[in-house]
């Protein structure tokens, strides 16, 4: 199945997709400040550069998109069908970069959290999304993960 618009025309899109500030990161910062956390941005001297850090509980929160990340079995992680191996190699190589930031950050003695963003695009997730955060920012859990509810 070829492409709708010309490489010219994607290549521009694909460019315009930012990596900070996004719709689903401020949506989870509105929510965290809402609650009374109060955290930092986009730390670049921390493995990773989480997107909302906060330094106090040794927290480090990752904003996920579902496609860039490649969220497993999420209805949002489309593998594209034009350049499928160069997208199958820059996704994994994604993946492989989160995981090992993730645990360079446990290993300097950091909490992490991800925040996927099917978690706030589903009106069903986007409900209990501040509750969830808030519960796993009071637990002792070492590793966690927050998507939007399967599909049944």
């Amino acid at each position: 199945m070829a492409d709708v618009v010309s490489p010219t025309v994607r290549s521009r899109m694909m460019s315009g997709i930012k990596g900070k500030n996004t719709q689903p990161e401020i949506l989870v910062r509105r929510m965290l400040f809402a609650s009374g956390y109060r955290f930092r941005l986009h730390r670049r001297d921390l493995p990773g550069t989480p997107d909302i850090v906060m330094p106090g509980r040794k927290i480090a929160i990752f904003v996920h998109g579902c496609f860039w990340h490649f969220h497993r079995g999420c209805r949002f992680a489309k593998m594209p069908v034009t350049r499928a191996d160069f997208w199958k190699a820059k996704l994994e190589a994604n993946m492989e970069r989160d995981r090992r930031a993730v645990e360079r950050l446990q290993g300097l003695g950091w909490r992490v959290l991800c925040v996927w963003e099917c978690s706030t695009r589903d009106a069903k997730a986007t409900v209990s999304l501040q509750g969830t955060l808030c519960e796993w920012i009071e637990s002792d859990a070492r590793l966690g993960e927050i998507g939007a509810p399967s599909r049944s």
